[in-house]
């Protein structure tokens, strides 16, 4: 056990790999077995989910920077940005960044039927390459390596071109500070920084947007105006607001979520990023890299997740290298022994 900004984590040394898998607080994992105990003896009421659905929703928009009615839920960031992408319109051209993880470019690739064309161009041209396009679309913090998306570049190229940005914070909400309402599209998966369940993610829609007006094309009794009101008949009346989107919640993983998000949502972000991209920071000057302000480290060399593992390290091989995540519950002791293991 290890205790961190308050709270306590049955963290095993050496973890290293948030990027893939977040690990909750211990309490947050104890209110999802309490939930599951619940279900186990018939004692669930399905209406009662409504309150941490509604909490988990707010300190996710706490956390973007934009209100909590502009916030959908659904259960992963692809099946949120498909009917973002499928409103698009025929023949519309897309930018992403090379390399940019799946869940983000390939619900605007199949499109192509529809004469949609996704381009990707390198990280560092992306803003440029953006101003000529109809869409952006990129991981505010990159997968693979850390990279961190210039955006103030694409806030700017929004307010001259009027390319809609979509911005994916999977990699970044929860360590990064982040401050999102100018985008169009906002979206993040749960289950890494954000410590909760898999089986929650978010978007934020800006009122306005072409994007709030998409078709809801998965669109169910929980995208009501009144979701217990509405779960017979037609026709749909869905809600005004972003939960027009919300797709039926995982009730135990919003269980989850709703107690872990108000307390990242709470805490002082400054600190915590100081805190992440301290430690990653550290490792870089160790191996003789420049720093990055990112809680992610690329490590090119080939052995490096078999020197890694071998110290007990736990990290991920990703696009060629070995991927070290650094979060609020790292310390210099799972650093160290990063460094020995890699020096």
């Amino acid at each position: 056990m290890r205790t961190a900004f308050g709270e306590t984590f049955d963290v095993p040394d050496g973890y290293l790999n948030t990027a893939s898998v977040g690990v909750p607080p211990v309490r947050v994992t104890e209110a999802v077995l309490e939930s599951v105990r619940r279900w186990g003896s018939g004692g669930y009421s399905p209406p009662e989910f409504d309150a941490p659905v509604a909490t988990a929703r707010a300190a996710f928009a706490a956390l973007v920077g934009v209100a909590p009615a502009q916030v959908a839920i659904g259960p992963a960031v692809s099946v949120l940005l498909g009917p973002i992408a499928a409103a698009v319109p025929d023949g519309a051209s897309v930018v992403v960044a090379r390399g940019e993880f799946t869940s983000v470019s390939f619900p605007f690739a199949v499109q192509q039927g529809r004469g949609v064309r996704v381009t990707e161009v390198e990280p560092d041209r992306l803003v440029e390459r953006a101003a000529d396009a109809d869409v952006v679309a990129v991981s505010v913090v990159q997968s693979g390596d850390g990279r961190i998306a210039d955006l103030d570049g694409l806030r700017a190229v929004r307010q001259r071109h009027g390319t809609r940005v979509v911005l994916d914070v999977t990699q970044a909400a929860g360590w990064l500070p982040l401050s999102l309402g100018w985008a169009d599209v906002v979206v993040g998966g749960g289950y890494k920084w954000l410590l909760s369940p898999r089986g929650t993610a978010w978007m934020a829609v800006r009122p306005g947007s072409d994007a709030a007006e998409a078709v809801p094309h998965l669109a169910g009794w929980y995208a009501s105006e009144q979701p217990w009101g509405g779960i017979y008949g037609l026709p749909p009346l869905l809600a005004a607001d972003a939960r027009r989107f919300d797709t039926s919640p995982a009730w135990t993983c919003q269980v989850g979520a709703a107690e872990v998000l108000p307390w990242l949502a709470g805490l002082d972000v400054a600190a915590v990023h100081a805190h992440c991209a301290g430690l990653a920071d550290a490792l870089r000057a160790a191996l003789g890299m420049p720093p990055a302000g990112s809680a992610i480290v690329s490590v090119a060399a080939p052995d490096a997740i078999d020197r890694l593992t071998a110290a007990g390290v736990r990290a991920a091989a990703r696009a060629g290298g070995a991927r070290l995540a650094f979060h609020l519950y790292n310390t210099g002791d799972d650093l160290d022994r990063a460094i020995d293991a890699l020096t």
